[in-house]
């Protein structure tokens, strides 16, 4: 069942999680150049905190807008 399928998902994401912890060095959400493009700069990172942010924002009008009509942000646009 669902439940059963859920449970053993959850276990192996708990196993795997565990497996690569490793003590924070650094901030959080600090995930520095790995592809190095020599774009971790301060101005940027503050550009991506503040996309973040806007998102959050965006996706709590969405929710707000479809608990007050009760169609979802795709049936809002007619589509």
């Amino acid at each position: 069942s669902g439940t059963n399928g859920f449970a053993v998902l959850l276990l192996c994401v708990g196993l795997l999680e565990a497996n690569r912890w490793v003590n924070p060095s650094d901030e959080p959400g600090s995930y520095g150049d790995p592809f190095n493009f020599d774009q971790y700069t301060e101005e940027m990172r503050n550009r991506e905190l503040n996309n973040g942010r806007m998102a959050m924002f965006a996706v709590m009008g969405q929710i707000a807008a479809e608990m007050a009509t009760g169609l979802d942000p795709v049936q809002q646009f007619g589509l």
